[in-house]
């Protein structure tokens, strides 16, 4: 019987491991724009201070 238990908690430990990936992403459609476009620009100004 304690294998079975074994096995029911790792189960249970996976689902709620693959539940919490799922909520990683709170943040809204602007928001998200607003820093994929910060992100841009700070490379951008990497790549301009490499080339120099």
């Amino acid at each position: 019987m304690a294998r079975g238990n074994q096995k029911e908690r790792a189960r249970e430990k996976t689902l709620k491991a693959a539940g919490n990936v799922k909520n990683k992403n709170n943040m809204s459609g602007a928001e998200q724009a607003k820093a994929k476009d910060d992100a841009a620009a700070i490379m951008r100004a990497k790549q301009a201070a490499e080339s120099r």
